[in-house]
């Protein structure tokens, strides 16, 4: 099986020569245009996923021996969840070689934070099943190398850590809402409220609810950890 010249293009933005070149047009073919003789990557997502885990689990155990599981939990979330892939994702350029269907381009596919995330697990798996587990492991380790360098010591993220800051002031959980979105159909922008039971409240907007989310909820913990001191 030939490659076409854009994906050629990104097996050298990769860094990894395919030796089994449908395992890469595989993995760049979401569900929204597969078919009986042509796989989407689902499946290839489900093991890169795994694969990704296990990786970042073995870096972070190097990279601080002194740290205990709780404090590597929140680092290894923050290395492997959907937004942090969807990042690597962008800047290896693989939405411009996604195989999608009329209706995931038409809305944006090839931005989509889920869709490119998932498309870069099953890049991983698709690097995996071509070569094992080392060439995949070096592929991650290159990609990620800045970010788990990067990562923070306490790398909660904030709705995480916003809930944290109620239950330990007795109050529910905080309650998101989303209160506005703009733009196009196809690239919408969504504005979420969160509010927590004492009465205080913060916005943020962002090209998904849930970084929407994430915002509103660094915003009010920033401003409520700010009052506390």
């Amino acid at each position: 099986m030939r490659l076409s010249v854009e994906l050629r293009a990104f097996q050298d933005r990769l860094g990894h020569r395919f030796t089994s070149p449908e395992l890469l047009t595989r993995a760049v073919t979401h569900s929204s245009i597969g078919s009986a003789t042509r796989p989407d990557n689902q499946r290839l997502e489900f093991l890169g996923d795994r694969v990704l885990g296990l990786v970042m689990a073995e870096a972070l155990l190097t990279a601080d021996v002194q740290a205990r599981e709780g404090q590597l939990a929140p680092r290894f979330n923050a290395l492997v969840r959907k937004e942090t892939c969807a990042a690597v994702a962008r800047e290896i350029g693989l939405g411009e070689v996604l195989k999608l269907g009329r209706s995931e381009m038409l809305t944006g596919g090839r931005r989509k934070e889920a869709l490119l995330g998932d498309a870069m697990e099953a890049v991983i798996a698709a690097v995996y099943l071509d070569s094992g587990f080392e060439a995949a492991k070096a592929l991650i380790l290159r990609l990620w190398a800045g970010r788990i360098a990067a990562v923070e010591p306490d790398a909660r993220d904030a709705k995480t850590s916003l809930q944290e800051w109620a239950q330990a002031r007795g109050m529910p959980p905080p309650v998101y809402a989303e209160s506005g979105r703009s733009g196009p159909d196809h690239a919408p922008v969504f504005t979420v409220k969160v509010t927590v039971a004492s009465g205080e409240t913060a916005e943020a907007t962002a090209g998904s609810k849930r970084l929407a989310e994430q915002g509103a909820a660094r915003m009010l913990l920033e401003r409520m950890e700010t009052t506390d001191d």
